[in-house]
């Protein structure tokens, strides 16, 4: 699951990073938790026609159409890439309203050893277990990360409208899958397009966007347990507990192949 994350980039590299038409001020937020206030760029016609990236905020906890009272549908933060396409709750939205959620590092707990896979948001833990470890996890080339993610327009019954959304998350690679089994789908720049216009490309092509990121493209670091309470909202939260693994990206075939023939050379 992703359920905390942050955004520490000045807000003109971000919109230069994300090429979107609003010019936002926004502070550097260093702990974002559910149902807060989160910005998302999706795609909006023009009147003269074509499309632009629009920036805009939602609230971190999707809501599908249909909900009547959002006190009596779940929390729904993360949707799970491999099945969002056959769900009612997501399947809509998946053809007709994707969008992108704007981050520089989410953070994931590990719990102990023996203790499964992933510890939950928050370090939560069963009692008398050891604490779950907490990871910060960024790019390794320092842009911003691109969450893949839906988007709905959720009326009320006085007529209020409250845009709401969700990431989609994915398997972990094999380097996150130390740490936890999922991780959020993260699109790369020259993806953006594709998977923001949902005009042009339907959701069966889009699926085709929703992988896991390559394991050379992250990197992670232990950080301390301030992570854990929502309060927490500084940079404080991201000092490091230890050194920073950096993946090595996998050798192509051609490379493989070549080593395993010097084996018998």
């Amino acid at each position: 699951m992703c359920g905390r994350y942050a955004i520490t980039l000045p807000p003109d590299a971000v919109r230069a990073f994300f090429r979107y038409v609003e010019q936002p001020n926004f502070p550097a937020r260093y702990n974002i938790a559910p149902t807060q206030p989160v910005p998302i760029i999706r795609r909006e016609r023009e009147p003269t026609g074509g499309g632009a990236r629009r920036f805009v905020l939602a609230r971190w906890g999707f809501l599908p159409g249909f909900v009547k009272d959002p006190k009596d549908f779940p929390l729904v933060i993360n949707a799970r890439a491999e099945t969002a396409a056959e769900k009612a709750s997501f399947r809509n939205a998946l053809k007709r309203r994707r969008c992108i959620f704007i981050a520089d590092a989410f953070y994931e707990w590990r719990r102990p050893c023996g203790g499964g896979t992933g510890g939950g948001t928050g370090g939560g833990k069963r009692k008398g277990a050891p604490p779950s470890e907490p990871f910060m996890i960024r790019r390794q080339d320092a842009n911003p990360m691109a969450f893949a993610g839906l988007w709905e327009t959720w009326t009320g019954p006085n007529g209020e409208e409250v845009d709401t959304a969700c990431i989609l998350t994915t398997q972990a690679n094999a380097a996150i899958a130390a740490i936890h089994d999922r991780m959020p789908v993260i699109l790369e720049p020259a993806d953006f397009d594709r998977w923001l216009d949902c005009d042009a490309v339907d959701a069966n092509e889009a699926k085709a966007l929703m992988r896991p990121a390559q394991e050379d493209v992250l990197e992670f670091l232990p950080i301390g347990a301030d992570v854990n309470k929502v309060a927490n909202d500084n940079p404080a939260v991201q000092i490091a507990r230890g050194s920073v693994e950096r993946p090595a990206p996998r050798p192509k075939a051609a490379a493989r192949a070549k080593a395993q023939g010097d084996l018998f050379g």
